[in-house]
């Protein structure tokens, strides 16, 4: 009893600390106010195919990114590596590992880049190009721990190294994630909390910034030239906190239909609801729907639909995953997303 208490209180302190932050970021308009944008892109298509309502489900390496307690349901190891375009052109990988270890709890790690193609440098006076190519990419590093409390309550963390670059000019940073599942006696009804990019702001430096200036071109004998640097401004990351329930609508020996709904507060823009149902024939075969961002101001998602085959091979454990999600993003068109996974 009191280790469920425990998770009620965490839940309930995840939400002050990300309620206060975002109090102390918010201005007049919050969209466009912090970095690194590509932590707020949901990384499995099984997530995203439900509409992104995935804090409530337990048991799945994915969670590393939704609500790393659901870890902690994992059994024995998963990988899972997904490749897929982004929004105009870009390339977004995702790669993930995660390790039962008895009495200790579940090891995770991940890796998320986002990368958009070179293209010319161009200048005021060479706006052709200069005959240099730039790139810009965004780089992620996560460590996760994950433990089961007792068999319905379980708690989980990350710590993410994140690094933005463009040219030559780098920011980087350090943050915590934080989450809880906890699994009600009211027919298995699943309550998820997590607080995702809770860290340092990113400041953008690099050679690119430093010139040199004559402070006083109009006076005699003062030094000529003196090394300066722009100095660009510190921008939070996107903090956001996640609570939602999930559960079974029916479940038989053959069948299975589980539904999400998450809500999202987030400090750079509206909150919002996202909503998703799973159906399963024997494990095996699934069908999925559901709808991001529901009654967020200007918001161009919405509808998403997928599906997916897990196979186990013949006379193992080992269980091979494909997964497949659309996603409707309105005037900037559809994502598609293929994960592919392993289960020992």
């Amino acid at each position: 009893m009191k280790k469920i208490r425990y998770g009620l209180f965490l839940m309930l302190l995840c939400g002050t600390i990300a309620n206060a932050q975002i109090d102390n970021t918010q201005t007049i308009t919050k969209t466009g106010t912090t970095a690194a944008q590509f932590l707020k892109i949901g990384v499995d298509a099984r997530a995203a195919s439900m509409g992104g309502a995935f804090v409530g489900m337990g048991g799945d390496i994915s969670s590393i990114y939704w609500n790393p307690a659901g870890l902690g349901h994992i059994k024995g190891m998963q990988v899972i590596a997904v490749h897929n375009q982004w929004l105009a052109d870009m390339d977004f990988n995702f790669l993930a590992i995660g390790l039962e270890l008895p009495g200790v709890g579940v090891l995770g790690a991940g890796i998320t880049y986002l990368g958009v193609p070179e293209d010319k440098v161009r200048t005021i006076t060479q706006p052709d190009g200069t005959g240099e190519m730039f790139s810009a990419n965004d780089f992620a590093v996560t460590l996760s721990l994950a433990r089961q409390l007792t068999d319905k309550f379980s708690i989980g963390g990350n710590a993410k190294y994140t690094r933005q670059s463009i040219w030559h000019e780098t920011a980087q940073t350090i943050a915590l994630d934080i989450g809880a599942l906890f699994e009600t006696p009211f027919k298995g009804i699943r309550l998820g909390a997590s607080i995702s990019n809770f860290g340092g702001n990113m400041r953008m430096e690099g050679r690119d910034l430093r010139f040199s200036k004559d402070p006083d071109p109009d006076g005699i004998g003062n030094v000529e030239f003196v090394n300066a640097n722009y100095e660009t401004d510190h921008f939070p990351l996107p903090l956001f906190f996640r609570v939602g329930i999930a559960g079974e609508l029916m479940q038989t020996d053959n069948t299975r239909i589980t539904f999400g709904l998450d809500s999202i507060n987030p400090n750079d823009n509206t909150e919002s609801l996202n909503s998703g149902l799973e159906f399963a024939f024997n494990e095996m075969f699934f069908l999925r729907g559901g709808y991001s961002a529901l009654f967020r101001d200007e918001s161009e998602e919405g509808f998403t639909f997928g599906g997916g085959v897990h196979y186990r091979l013949w006379g193992s454990t080992t269980i091979l995953k494909l997964d497949y999600a659309y996603a409707d993003f309105g005037l900037l068109e559809t994502v598609n997303r293929f994960s592919l996974g392993v289960s020992f």
